[in-house]
């Protein structure tokens, strides 16, 4: 076959064009590559000093590592057509985009490990918005008790015909009542507006910066005041000011709150409405650690008091945190919640030792482990989405970044505020795509083998 191919070219001409296309070849080859074949491309084992930091905290942040699901995914090319109930006004139609994000953040196989940072949270600011743009039509802010259980259940067939869980309402906490006014006495459009200083608090939310807000809480503090403003409009809650407000009068308040935010996004465009809440949910998301913590006693009866064997308690440690590693995804912030958390219920166990630094624990070993190569995914503090590719399937991005050692608490030590840390922590990508990023990279890698191919052919 070679040898036909000699015949068809002459001389030096000939060779160099065998060499340019194998190199073409070659490259092609690298590119067609689907990218759920990369996933282990940078990842690296933890064995020995590999949990020790290899990149400074303060350093500039390479591109994150998308994790990708499966292809081919038959949900998202082959939606299906759902069944509704024919009696929800909501629009889906305007909301085609928001709902389609909605379906690839939740979907199926990622939704529970997903459902603390971005599922649940994205899944909640498309009902605040389906219900607030609906308001501009129907001039009320909520759905009544009759007509909420059908438009969740419409709302769960068109995400689920979209390739979104049809578990949301069990892993999100979602029922008709998240769409209706709840205890807040106040749900139409008039009366609100009427109530309180719309223009204020228009001004106050209509855009944030989402790393700002969760310190300033400018934006937050406009919907609370709004909030008990129209709270106050029952004669019961006259007076909710300090320490004696009942927990009926706080939950009425936080049920008025999710009113607020439904007229915040019915005077902003859906996009920019899902901006906002993404932002205020998640300064609520990074304030708390979500892993369950089981019990320790096996660590405590190896590394208590006098540790007399290093290797047995970091045997132990390794193993208890191999559970954590089980749970769920976790943002960088909340591993440094969950760092601290953890080492003060060691501490309260009369493990007084620094057992992080003792068995080499970073940020990372506190969240779920992925990739060919184990390594764990910590998603970025800031808020962000899944993304659809039709070829490569849903990937997310996991800051791989963050080598940063578990910070042992001092005695006493409160978890952090994110307003006041002593450890840098990157937010974003220093790529504007980390898998263009990480594709880029391994494109690169290949491209350099052909060019020594065909450098070896020109020899």
């Amino acid at each position: 076959m070679s040898e036909g191919v000699s015949l068809s070219l002459s001389g030096g001409l000939g060779m160099l064009l065998l060499d340019v296309i194998l190199l073409l070849l070659c490259f092609h080859e690298c590119l067609s590559i689907p990218l759920n074949q990369l996933t282990g491309y940078r990842l690296t084992g933890r064995d020995g000093d590999a949990l020790l930091p290899e990149i400074s905290p303060s350093a500039t942040p390479q591109p994150f590592l998308p994790i990708l699901a499966p292809s081919p995914l038959a949900p998202f090319t082959n939606t299906t057509v759902p069944k509704l109930s024919g009696i929800c006004m909501l629009n889906f139609t305007a909301a085609e985009n928001l709902m389609r994000m909605t379906s690839i953040d939740c979907f199926a196989a990622f939704a529970p490990l997903l459902a603390n940072v971005i599922c649940c949270p994205q899944l909640l600011a498309t009902l605040v918005i389906l219900v607030g743009q609906s308001s501009k039509e129907s001039g009320m802010l909520a759905l009544n008790a009759t007509l909420a259980k059908p438009c969740l259940s419409d709302i769960e067939q068109v995400l689920a015909g979209q390739g979104a869980s049809d578990s949301l309402k069990l892993i999100c906490s979602i029922q008709p009542a998240n769409l209706t006014e709840a205890s807040c006495p106040v749900k139409d459009v008039d009366e609100f507006e009427s109530t309180v200083d719309s223009s204020k608090l228009l001004s106050a939310c209509e855009k944030i910066d989402p790393v700002k807000e969760c310190c300033d809480q400018v934006c937050q503090n406009a919907i609370s005041e709004a909030a008990t403003t129209i709270a106050q409009k029952t004669s019961s809650l006259l007076s909710m000011d300090g320490p004696h407000v009942l927990p009926e009068h706080s939950t009425r308040i936080n049920d008025c709150k999710v009113i607020v935010l439904r007229w915040l996004a019915s005077k902003l465009a859906p996009s920019r409405a899902k901006e906002v809440l993404r932002g205020l949910t998640n300064c609520n998301v990074n304030k708390v650690c979500p892993l369950i913590f089981p019990d320790m006693k096996h660590v405590t009866n190896n590394c208590g008091k006098e540790i007399s064997n290093q290797t047995a308690c970091c045997n132990a440690m390794d193993s208890y945190v191999s559970h954590l590693q089980k749970q769920t995804l976790i943002t960088n912030l909340q591993a440094l919640d969950c760092a601290t958390s953890l080492g003060i219920k060691l501490q309260k166990s009369n493990i007084t030792r620094n057992v992080y630094n003792l068995c080499h624990l970073s940020l990372k070993d506190f969240s779920l482990q992925v990739g060919n190569e184990v390594s764990g995914c910590l998603l970025p503090s800031l808020p962000s989405d899944a993304t659809l590719d039709k070829f490569t399937g849903i990937s997310f991005i996991c800051d791989l970044n963050d080598n940063i050692p578990a910070p042992w608490p001092s005695m006493s030590q409160l978890p952090a505020s994110s307003c006041n840390r002593t450890i840098r922590i990157p937010a974003l990508p220093a790529a504007t795509s980390g898998q263009i990023g990480v594709y880029n990279e391994y494109a690169r890698l290949c491209l350099h083998v052909a060019l020594a191919v065909a450098l070896m052919l020109v020899l």
